[in-house]
């Protein structure tokens, strides 16, 4: 088994840590409740705030996993999700950041089928949770030859509004 952190294949940069993400704790422990709720399947969301250096996550919106089958190994966020989530970001002056998810008993490491989803301006959180509770998150964002690179996150204390 590949041990954390050990990052090879095509689908990842060799370089880590050229973009930060600031996440409010509330959003964070949203996030955590969230993914620890669906578990043993995988949950999904989005993560709003405004866009900089670093980027500052300060709200997000978890929306119900519509993979069909087996949502162990997979999510899927409806078109009509993703409209009312740049609706939402639009209406509160927020930018949409990204999309976060769950990995049941798996590491937060991307995998080929996220590789495949993924846009090039979107940050894709993943959760890590141990028979059913969190372990660990980490982000990914595609570089300009459409690798993933890590993410740099930090968290922030705040009085976040979270939906």
């Amino acid at each position: 088994m590949k041990k954390e952190g050990e990052l090879s294949g095509p689908y990842f940069s060799d370089t880590h840590f050229e973009a930060e993400i600031q996440i409010e704790d509330a959003v964070l422990q949203r996030m955590i409740e969230h993914a620890e709720a669906d578990f043993p399947n995988e949950c999904c969301g989005f993560v709003l705030g405004k866009e900089g250096v670093p980027r500052a996550l300060t709200h997000m919106r978890a929306v119900p996993n519509d993979q069909a089958g087996d949502q162990r190994r997979r999510f899927l966020i409806s078109p009509l999700d993703y409209m009312k989530a740049e609706k939402y970001a639009i209406e509160q002056g927020l930018d949409l950041l990204g999309v976060y998810h769950s990995h049941p008993n798996h590491p937060a490491i991307a995998s080929i089928h996220d590789h495949k989803q993924a846009a090039p301006f979107f940050s894709y959180l993943i959760l890590s949770i141990q028979d059913g509770k969190f372990d660990h998150i980490r982000s990914w964002r595609l570089d300009d030859d459409g690798l993933f690179s890590e993410e740099l996150l930090s968290n922030k204390q705040d009085q976040t509004q979270t939906q």
